[in-house]
């Protein structure tokens, strides 16, 4: 099982594929599920490293507040443990914090791409999405806020799979609120600051993480693309996977040639 260190936090990840590393860093309460419908399509033409951010699934819960910065340095210490000197950053919500953070403040992010996430989490209310793991129907009633009323009747099985995932993989209430503490104490700073070519995507409907916020992000980026998806929350890489990858694989492929 590979892990890495921070501070004597443990952190794990898994990688798998060939190429360019592209590392996904997830969101607050959420495990390492969050990512299965993106890691089988990149892990051809790239490496498709999934690390689990501190507080969630098999890396250490320390006692919080958690802080963007420190939680930039795991990503580094995660890279450093991998023998990658350069990623792709892929993050969502809480990981799209830290992408950015990590591309203000490092070398190591060659691009960047963040889903329902902003510039700041002063104006955020993240606990809808937050689930107990050891309350499943509390964990089914969070779906709500992450994916649509439509989603949800129209694919029960994937929603059942969710909740399994969840209640074993996701953070507890303590390391939530400590994810959760990061969030609302962040804040991107001067955007035109971060040069990295980045790609942000955002469910028009998201009523967690509004899409304004999105829009924003990628407006005040040099070098930021915004693509939003109809009828979508804010598990958007879950309802529309296959447009999330298309848009994905067509951003890294340009960076890649760049």
């Amino acid at each position: 099982m590979p892990t890495a260190t921070n501070g004597g936090v443990s952190l794990y990840y898994d990688a798998d594929g060939e190429g360019e590393t592209v590392v996904f860093v997830g969101d607050a309460g959420y495990g390492a599920w969050q990512w299965g419908w993106q890691h089988a399509a990149l892990a051809g033409p790239f490496e498709s490293l999934v690390m689990d951010v501190r507080g969630s699934g098999r890396s250490d819960s320390p006692d919080g507040p958690y802080r963007i910065g420190t939680m930039a340095d795991d990503l580094n210490a995660v890279l450093a443990d991998a023998g990658v000197r350069k990623a792709h950053v892929v993050g969502l919500g809480l990981g799209g914090m830290v992408g950015l953070q990590a591309a203000r403040t490092t070398s190591r992010v060659k691009s960047l791409a963040v889903v329902g996430t902003a510039a700041s989490g002063a104006d955020l209310d993240v606990e809808p999405l937050y689930g107990n793991p050891a309350d499943e129907s509390e964990v089914r009633e969070s779906l709500a806020p992450a994916l649509s009323d439509d989603f949800r009747e129209e694919f029960p099985d994937v929603c059942d799979q969710i909740v399994e995932w969840r209640t074993s993989e996701d953070a507890s209430l303590r390391s939530w609120a400590a994810q959760a503490a990061a969030i609302e104490a962040f804040d991107a700073g001067p955007l035109y600051e971060i040069t990295t070519p980045t790609l942000v995507l955002h469910g028009e409907d998201d009523p967690v993480w509004p899409a304004e916020g999105g829009h924003e992000l990628a407006d005040g980026l040099p070098r930021g693309e915004f693509q939003s998806f109809e009828g979508a929350r804010h598990l958007v890489t879950v309802e529309r996977s296959r447009l999330v990858n298309d848009a994905l694989v067509g951003f890294l492929e340009d960076q890649t040639e760049d």
